[in-house]
């Protein structure tokens, strides 16, 4: 071949390397990405100077938009109502009689009573026995509001361990509680089927889960829960009172990762976060995670929010899209390396 035609034929074969990575860019770029429903929650910043270590979320059953949280530890025995929509405190609750120890958690039952988790333990089993304290949700959020709470002492089965994830089943009312262990140990543990405030209550453990939770909720139908940690967050379906693990749930990068609840329609997860001025962030549900009764209400011919996506992914449509871009940013590198030596090799 002649020196001019090989230039040509190489100049051809880079032309056609440029075109083929030109188009499958185009295809990556092209690639629906994950739309965010209109009407999907929007995250919030607590604005509260005094909420400083937001340690636990819940959403409220009785005021619409309204979150409870609590400082981590060194604050008193408050519990503060947070209105979403404009992330300013519209309540503070002061509970009497109580000088809290390590507060980590916080949930609401089905007869609409708030539980506060006094259970932390950073040594890991220096404390022999935790707390519940417990008072049913204000008719109505003004300032400050001082209850007397029931308290309920808590010990474990296998003994003394730190805990920052207190769920409390929206159904039967039953509390149970996720260690928190690096060394591989952690657990969930149920309480009593009814909590006894003259006595101790023991938990027993159910279940082994393989990260350090850092909180968890139960969805409000009672058929998922979900536990987080600092980066990361699982999906569980309860079934027989016990968690089986469906997979991983998209969780917002956040600076201190602590908190996490349901919205009361089931269908988002709300993040929140320690440090002064700290985000709420929502995260969609889809897939397996979705919780049943939003799954029964979509495919029933229900508004179909919170979709109920691939029923073999925790994530769904926002996996599948991902793993489209991905395939298609793979598929254009390799035809244009493959090609990039042949006419290297032509040359």
């Amino acid at each position: 071949m002649s020196s001019e035609r090989t230039r040509g034929s190489v100049v051809g074969i880079r032309q056609k390397a440029a075109l083929a990575a030109a188009v499958l860019a185009a295809g990556l770029a092209s690639a629906p990405l994950p739309a965010r429903a209109a009407d999907e929650p929007k995250g919030f910043t607590i604005r509260d100077s005094r909420i400083t270590e937001s340690s636990g979320l819940a959403a409220s059953r009785a005021h619409e938009g309204v979150y409870w949280t609590h400082n981590d530890s060194d604050d008193g025995p408050y519990v503060y109502a947070v209105d979403s929509r404009t992330g300013k405190t519209v309540a503070r609750v002061v509970l009497r009689g109580i000088d809290p120890r390590d507060v980590e958690a916080i949930s609401v039952g089905p007869d609409g009573d708030v539980f506060v988790g006094d259970i932390g333990d950073n040594l890991d089993g220096s404390w022999s026995e935790v707390w519940i304290y417990r008072f049913p949700e204000p008719k109505r959020l003004d300032g400050d509001i001082t209850v007397t709470p029931t308290r309920y002492t808590v010990r474990y089965a296998d003994g003394p361990r730190n805990a920052e994830s207190l769920m409390v089943h929206p159904k039967t009312g039953r509390v149970y509680i996720a260690s928190k262990n690096a060394k591989g140990e952690a657990g969930v543990y149920a309480g009593p089927r009814r909590l006894d405030a003259a006595g101790t209550n023991t938990f027993s453990r159910i279940a082994d889960i393989d990260f350090e939770a850092t909180d968890g909720a139960f969805s409000p139908d009672g058929t998922r829960l979900v536990l987080r940690g600092y980066f990361s967050g699982y999906a569980y379906r309860w079934k027989d009172g016990k968690p089986d693990k469906i997979g991983s749930v998209p969780v917002p990068l956040q600076r201190q990762g602590e908190s996490v609840t349901f919205t009361p329609d089931g269908r988002t997860l709300m993040f929140g976060s320690e440090g002064a001025g700290s985000g709420v962030e929502p995260a969609q549900l889809q897939g397996e995670a979705v919780p049943d009764s939003v799954r029964e209400a979509s495919s029933s011919g229900g508004d179909g929010k919170g979709g109920g996506g691939d029923e073999g992914s925790a994530s769904g449509d926002d996996d599948r899209t991902l793993g489209l871009g991905a395939a298609t940013f793979a598929a254009a590198l390799a035809v244009w390396w493959g090609l990039r030596r042949l006419f290297r090799r032509r040359e």
